[in-house]
C-alpha cells in the first residue's frame, strides 16, 4: 500500500515515503556543494569524478536522514560491491541517476531501490536484460510508451538485483517480470528464479516527470 508521499520543492529533499513502520525511502535532489555533505558523511569510496562523488555522498547522507541512529561509519563493502552493515541492524539500498540520489532503509526487510531517467538508450540494450516473453510484452503496447516501459523494466530489474545482493545474476533469465498495466504508480509482480530458488516478489513503482522509481522490500533471505 502506497502511503505518505511527499514532494518538497523548496529544499533538496525531492520525495519521501514511509513504506511501513520499519521501512522508509527518500530521494534527494543534488543542489548542494560537496562541502554540505562532507560535514555530515564521509566519502567511503575512491570516487574521482566530481558529480559521481556528489551522488555517492547524497546517497550516504540519506541513510541517517531516514533513521537517525543509522550507523554510517559501520558500512562495509561486500565482494559483490554491495554496501551493507555486518550486524544487519539495518538493511539498505542506494541508487543514483542524474541529479538525484535515492535510499531505502529497513529495520527488518531486505530491500532494493532504483531510480532511472527516461532514455532512448534502453532500446539498444533491451535484449540484454529482457526475456523474450518480456520483449513481447513491450512490443504489445503503443510505441509512444515503450521508452517509459523499457526504462521501468530496467529499473525494476536493478532493484531486484540489489535486493538479491549476491551478484552472478542473468537479468534476462533469473529476474522475471509478469505483464502489467503501466500506470502512474502501482505494483509489478516478479520472480527471482535461479536453480532451485524461486522467490515471488512484489515491486512497487512510481512514474515521475523525469524518472521512474522502483523498490522492493521483502523478508530476509535464508
Amino acid at each position: 500500500m502506497l502511503q505518505a508521499k511527499i514532494k518538497i520543492v523548496a529544499v533538496a529533499l525531492f520525495y519521501q515515503q514511509n513504506i511501513n513502520e520499519l521501512t522508509r525511502l527518500a530521494i534527494w535532489e543534488l543542489t548542494e556543494t560537496e562541502d554540505f555533505f562532507a560535514t555530515k558523511v564521509s566519502l567511503q569510496s575512491n570516487v574521482t569524478h566530481h558529480h559521481k562523488r556528489l551522488q555517492h555522498l547524497a546517497g550516504r547522507y540519506l541513510l541517517p536522514y531516514l533513521f537517525t541512529d543509522f550507523p554510517s561509519s559501520s558500512i562495509a563493502i561486500a565482494t559483490t560491491r554491495k554496501p551493507y552493515l555486518p550486524d544487519e541492524q539495518y538493511h539498505f539500498s542506494i541508487s543514483h541517476c542524474g541529479n538525484y540520489a535515492a535510499a531505502l532503509v529497513s529495520r527488518e526487510e531486505r530491500v532494493g531501490i532504483d531510480i532511472e531517467m527516461y532514455t532512448e538508450r534502453v532500446h539498444k540494450i533491451k535484449h540484454k536484460y529482457l526475456h523474450p516473453l518480456e520483449l513481447a510484452f513491450v512490443n504489445s503496447i503503443v510505441i509512444e510508451k515503450q521508452t517509459e516501459l523499457l526504462t521501468l523494466l530496467w529499473s525494476a530489474k536493478e532493484a531486484m538485483f540489489k535486493w538479491w545482493g549476491r551478484g552472478e545474476v542473468d537479468f534476462s533469465e533469473v529476474l522475471r517480470i509478469d505483464p502489467f498495466l503501466m500506470q502512474h504508480e502501482g505494483i509489478i509482480h516478479a520472480r527471482f528464479e535461479k536453480g532451485k530458488t524461486n522467490i515471488p516478489l512484489e515491486l512497487n513503482y512510481r512514474m515521475m516527470e523525469k524518472m521512474c522509481l522502483v523498490w522492493v522490500n521483502n523478508e530476509s533471505k535464508k
